[in-house]
């Protein structure tokens, strides 16, 4: 079967299987799990079902298990005892009887379209061997590592803000936080420009800059910086947190 069909339909089955289990567990947001996971998966699965077991491709498969799996058991953390996501708690209530269709389509099957097309560097180096390890696969390994600094400390920081009771109806203005306003987000992009990075060492490397242009345009404008800075902004310290400190990109805070 063909290397890509047989990827589609893996994800496929992988994503209904998740919608079943957000049924079971009568929450929408289990999805943000299965986005972490599902990286995993796929990566493992281009890199057996092609059989070129290169250094390359298991290279990127231990970065994207390690990203993919923190993250996975971060949003688990952060959800978990608690009541679901409030953006997954808004459709409920908008979609109404129309639910469970737009659900199954617009969340997960639509998340597995998007996985599958940020996930393209990764299949395009499983399914070539390429050359050995050189310049390009240690420059992209130093920007993902750059990004995965960026995405787990800055987790750590807004987890152990908002524990602290004292914080509470506080903005998160410390630490990563106090160069970028999301330092989480900023960090997952430069993650895949790491591993677009690795895959420009193998013929048609180049073509994977989907991925990671896919990844930037949807924290940017549709699902990651818009939905949280309208919730910041509720805030009344927003207005002027917002003035002092980069929306993205690390930079000194203003004065």
């Amino acid at each position: 079967m063909n290397y890509f069909l047989t990827l589609g339909l893996v994800l496929f089955v992988y994503m209904s299987l998740w919608f079943i289990f957000s049924l079971i567990k009568k929450r929408n947001d289990v999805a943000d799990v299965a986005w972490g996971l599902g990286f995993v998966l796929m990566t493992w699965t281009s890199f057996f079902l092609n059989g070129n077991f290169g250094a390359r491709g298991l290279l990127v498969g231990v970065l994207v298990s390690i990203w993919g799996l923190r993250l996975a058991w971060h949003i688990h953390a952060r959800n978990r005892g608690k009541t679901e996501d409030y953006r997954y708690m808004a459709w409920r209530k908008e979609w109404g009887k129309w639910f469970y269709l737009r659900s199954y389509f617009q969340v997960y099957i639509l998340q597995g379209v998007l996985l599958f097309l940020i996930s393209l560097p990764l299949f395009i180096i499983n399914k070539n061997v390429g050359v050995g390890l050189g310049i390009l696969d240690f420059v992209g390994v130093a920007v993902w590592l750059i990004g995965f600094c960026f995405e787990s400390v800055g987790d750590a920081q807004l987890a152990k803000f908002i524990s602290d009771p004292a914080n509470k109806g506080k903005l998160m203005k410390s630490g990563l936080w106090a160069y970028t306003r999301h330092p989480n987000y900023f960090g997952e992009v430069t993650q895949w420009w790491g591993i677009w990075l690795i895959a420009l060492s193998v013929n048609s490397g180049l073509f994977g800059i989907v991925g990671p242009i896919i990844i930037t345009f949807l924290i940017l404008k549709v699902s990651g910086v818009p939905m949280l800075e309208k919730k910041m902004a509720e805030n009344p310290d927003f207005a002027e947190y917002k003035r002092q400190t980069s929306v993205f990109i690390p930079m000194i805070p203003k004065k």
